[in-house]
């Protein structure tokens, strides 16, 4: 395991390999590093290799750990997304941290989102999709997932961006494939309702082990935490 900066440099030179294999440009991917678990300090090392976009799982540690890295990084542009679940009685802190939520899995959750959102300004949301089927994991149904943005396209203080998914863990990266292919193939035929107010441009899907995969397979936003920072306790 190298420095933040080396795997910085690594992970991206990845993702330009998996852009060239599917013929796409590198600039329509974005590195989410996912720093749950880990201090300010190495976030601040992150930043100091040029990486500016932020993911973490808990509302509790974001706000907590937020304020810091801003303290030691004034003047710099970070983003921070929320990637992991969210509970209701956690919106009202989430939406005054975060610039996007991925993990919408309800449209109860979307309205709650709306409702505190709309006091600040209009949050940027992707739905997660459970493609797996796996009942311990949070997701709608991608059968059930047109008819929940429907409902969920009249909120005003969100924006629905596109989808995200968390695959069935596989041993061997191509194992992710067939779950990649399915919400990228959801995202189209979801865009091709044009449903107001709904956008289908951002697919949040791939983690250190199989990210390139992702990519590979329409991915905008790769979510990745060890392979970055180190491998969490």
């Amino acid at each position: 395991m190298g420095t933040v900066s080396e795997n910085l440099l690594s992970i991206r030179k990845q993702i330009q390999v998996a852009c060239e294999k599917s013929g796409r440009n590198a600039q329509s991917v974005r590195l989410v590093a996912v720093s749950k678990t880990k201090p300010a300090a190495l976030v601040l090392s992150a930043l100091a290799g040029g990486q500016t976009l932020f993911g973490e799982n808990r509302v509790q540690e974001a706000r907590d750990k937020i304020p810091l890295v801003q303290a030691g990084a004034a003047g710099s542009e970070i983003q921070w997304h929320l990637i992991g679940p969210l509970q209701r009685n956690k919106v009202k802190v989430a939406v005054k941290l975060f610039s996007m939520v991925h993990s919408v899995d309800s449209v109860s959750l979307a309205q709650e989102l709306s409702n505190r959102a709309s006091l600040i300004r209009p949050l940027p949301i992707l739905i997660q999709v459970n493609v797996g089927g796996e009942l311990q994991k949070n997701g709608l149904p991608p059968g059930g997932t047109v008819e929940a943005i429907r409902q969920m396209a009249s909120f005003e203080g969100v924006k629905i961006k596109g989808l995200m998914t968390v695959p069935p863990i596989t041993s061997d990266p191509q194992g992710a494939r067939p779950y990649f292919k399915e919400l990228a193939a959801l995202a189209e035929t979801i865009k091709e309702l044009h449903i107001d107010g709904v956008e289908m441009a951002e697919l949040s899907m791939g983690m250190s082990h199989d990210y390139s995969v992702a990519v590979e397979e329409g991915a905008t936003l790769v979510r990745v935490g060890s392979a970055l920072f180190g491998s969490r306790d």
